[in-house]
């Protein structure tokens, strides 16, 4: 049953991500790139990293492609740009690009599968639990700085809104 769900989920993935890059329409790329997450989120839940494939869901498939769909009917573009246009140096330049993607695909498969795997903790990896223990242990004073730091950054914005907002009305003081 495992066997089929991961065949059934992989090829999936496969069709919705060529049609993302194949697509002559970025709404239709956008839908496909959304099931692409799903079948990734699938995939965590079947290496059984839970909190993993939620903040797949909630972040990509949500957030995100929330975001890329806002841009896109705000873009609006009906015509084809000359950017679109594929030369033959764009082609040869494209080319050795996904080369170079793929031979850093390769390394990073190949260093990853000749590592050994990493001491067992008494939960199971990309659970609640385990991420839950490696913040609140060993990277507590990381995360505690991350969040204090973004912490800064929201008052540090806060502030330069509203010193502009005071500018602005001062500035527009009523003319008699």
């Amino acid at each position: 049953m495992e066997a089929t769900l991961f065949i059934i989920t992989a090829l999936t993935a496969l069709v919705s991500s060529l049609l993302v890059v194949t697509g002559k329409k970025p709404i239709n790329s956008i839908l496909f790139l959304i099931v692409t997450f799903f079948c990734v989120a699938v995939f965590y839940l079947m290496l059984g990293a839970q909190f993993i494939a939620a903040m797949q869901i909630i972040v990509y498939a949500g957030a995100i492609m929330v975001l890329f769909l806002f841009v896109v009917m705000l873009l609006n573009m009906r015509e084809e740009q000359i950017w679109e246009k594929l030369t033959s140096s764009r082609k040869v330049i494209a080319f050795v690009v996904a080369l170079g993607v793929l031979s850093v695909v390769v390394t990073a498969v190949t260093v990853t599968l000749s590592t050994p795997n990493p001491a067992d903790s008494q939960y199971e990896l990309g659970t609640v639990e385990a991420i839950a223990e490696g913040l609140f242990s060993c990277w507590l004073l990381p995360f505690e700085m991350a969040s204090v730091l973004l912490l800064t950054a929201i008052i540090g914005v806060v502030m330069m809104v509203k010193r502009k907002e005071q500018e602005e009305t001062v500035t527009e003081e009523p003319k008699s």
